[in-house]
């Protein structure tokens, strides 16, 4: 899971992804999958534990698109009109990991 590049604290993804909601065009960014990955890589996201900033490119890219996917695979993921997430992407991340393991022990 995601940390702070600076303090280590674990990032919350909803926390993440609702700061880039602040961006004017971010319902068209959240449309494609290659204009969130360079918005998300340029994005200055801020630490809600020890105050600082931070580059996106500095937290995984790997988890980055797998929240995307998952953004885009619930409807109605994004309160548009409050700038919320309503998914505990964490929690959907945790468990798309433990999946994916299971798939590579399970076939392999």
């Amino acid at each position: 899971m995601a940390k702070c590049p600076l303090c280590g604290s674990s990032l919350d993804w909803a926390g993440l992804i609702e700061q880039m909601l602040t961006l004017e065009n971010a319902n068209e960014i959240f449309q494609d999958r290659e204009k969130f990955t360079g918005t998300f890589e340029g994005f200055v996201f801020k630490c809600p534990h020890c105050g600082e900033e931070f580059y996106g490119r500095n937290l995984p890219m790997k988890e980055a698109e797998k929240v995307f996917a998952l953004l885009k695979e619930f409807k109605g993921s994004i309160d548009w009109e409050n700038r919320k997430v309503r998914l505990r992407l964490n929690s959907l991340l945790a468990l798309d990991t433990m999946l994916e393991n299971w798939d590579r022990k399970v076939k392999g």
